[in-house]
């Protein structure tokens, strides 16, 4: 029975990167020069070679955006002291003890001042990061968060102009297609290997026996990674990032032909949430739902086994208020096939809260065109969170201000921040306890006036208020920074 090795901390699948050149549309005839980590020229190369005939280009341009992570995890061992000792030696020994393990994975660099992509499970608990480049200089690393149900976190280093890999089309992808692994198997001693493979394979979901909400919609290859690969990159013969390697197959815990990776679309959206809101904000449909079989199929006179059957609709979900009835064929999101359920999650998980889209279901035999507008879940800056009137903002919590506090700090209004959580919020300089009354130059009084004032900002977020202890303050953060 095979056993499903996702990359853990003690060894991880690597990550690669595509370098800081701009790679053209295949169209421009003009030969390209690539710069290595150091600005030196070392390769040019004519794109418009049909289909890019080697991987010289998408490798050499890669590997400079390809990082090492390694990760230090502090965790608390307890003794249990028999009785008998304690009566007679009382606490003269130790009942714990602090130990140090060390894990290591790798990343890849999408944003030249220091924003590298890898896996959640490599940084999970980490009490240090530390990231080395493919140049050798080493740097500190902080977790900007993560996302556990896609595997996905993001960390930054202190660092400008650095070579990136620029995301492709995940969705473009074809079965067969040409696609390389780069990263550090087995250890810093392998950093910048690289692999080839094909795409096997689409839409792949594992076994899932931790009962944590996942999202898995893997592009199955079989370029050879290892433990050491996790929160690597796979691109594409163009240099482009089209998946996060995250898990192998194996009986063994090492390569044995298969090897998973996240679609570049889900990453972009996840780090593009984790960056501009401090957390995910993850649309969600309100259905379960289960393969279409060939008894489903035959039942109701179905033409093919695309799509995935409704099985229940949540009550006052974004379904049931589209229409979506339980028994439907959902056979289409916009212009997207669903051809699976993990398809499914893939195309909702690329909305957000507020988005809106076109569902085609079939219903007694004929299609249904519904309009949806997704929901979003508890994380999402906006959404309440308790009776209280507590609400999300970018990663912590606020409310508005209780009559009690107002007047013990002889305001007449204001906003409370509840908690600044550990995200964008927390990372501005917000404390618990502080009260907002201005955003951006404007008056504040409840949380409706510091959400409604934040989505209409194009750039930057500014705070004004008093501190718990009663001293003024402000703190201020980029949108998409």
């Amino acid at each position: 029975m095979l056993t499903i090795i996702a990359s853990v901390l003690l060894g991880g699948l690597t990550a690669f990167g595509v370098a800081s050149a701009v790679v053209p549309d295949s169209s421009d005839s003009a030969p390209v020069t690539s710069y290595s980590i150091d600005g030196s020229a070392y390769r040019t190369v004519n794109l418009a070679q049909d289909n890019y005939p080697d991987f010289t280009y998408a490798a050499e341009s890669a590997v400079d955006a390809v990082v090492f992570v390694k990760v230090t995890i502090r965790t608390t061992q307890q003794y249990n002291i028999d009785p008998f000792f304690k009566f007679f030696f009382g606490d003269q020994f130790p009942q714990s003890q602090e130990r140090e393990q060390q894990g290591s994975g790798s990343g890849v660099i999408i944003r030249q001042d220091g924003y590298i992509v890898t896996n959640n499970h490599v940084v999970q608990g980490a009490t240090k990061v530390e990231v080395t480049l493919n140049n050798n200089k080493v740097y500190e690393a902080k977790v900007i968060g993560a996302d556990p149900a896609t595997d996905v976190a993001l960390i930054k280093i202190d660092a400008e102009g650095l070579p990136i890999v620029p995301f492709a089309d995940s969705d473009r992808l074809r079965l067969g297609e040409w696609v390389l692994a780069i990263g550090s198997p087995l250890g810093e001693e392998l950093r910048g290997t690289i692999t080839a493979g094909i795409v096997s394979a689409k839409g792949r979901s594992m076994p899932n026996t931790s009962g944590e909400f996942k999202i898995e919609s893997f592009i199955q290859t079989d370029a050879a990674v290892n433990p050491g690969n996790s929160g690597g990159a796979l691109v594409n013969k163009a240099g482009e990032l089209v998946g996060i390697n995250t898990a192998i197959v194996s009986q063994t815990g090492a390569y044995s032909g298969y090897s998973f990776a996240v679609p570049s679309n889900i990453v972009r959206k996840i780090v593009g949430d984790l960056i501009d809101f401090g957390a995910v904000r993850r649309a969600r449909l309100g259905v379960t739902m289960s393969p279409v079989t060939e008894k489903v199929a035959q039942e109701l006179k179905l033409s093919s086994l695309e799509g995935v059957y409704i099985n229940e609709v949540s009550k006052g979900g974004a379904a049931e208020k589209a229409g979506v009835k339980e028994g439907d064929i959902l056979v289409s999101v916009d212009s997207t096939v669903i051809k699976s359920p993990s398809g499914l999650q893939e195309k909702v998980n690329s909305y957000h809260p507020g988005d809106k889209a076109k569902l085609v279901v079939i219903r007694d035999g004929k299609q249904k065109t519904l309009q949806v507008e997704f929901q979003g879940t508890m994380q999402e800056t906006g959404t309440v969170l308790s009776d209280d009137g507590t609400v999300a903002f970018y990663g912590g919590s606020i409310r508005e201000a209780s009559k009690e506090k107002l007047s013990a700090l002889g305001l007449k209004r204001g906003v409370e921040i509840v908690s600044a959580g550990s995200a964008k919020l927390a990372e501005a300089g917000a404390s618990d306890g502080f009260i907002i009354l201005y955003v951006n130059d404007q008056p504040v009084s409840k949380p409706q006036d510091v959400i409604d004032i934040a989505k209409r900002s194009k750039r930057a977020i500014f705070v004004e208020g008093v501190t718990a202890a009663g001293r003024s303050g402000y703190f201020g953060f980029a949108k998409g920074e």
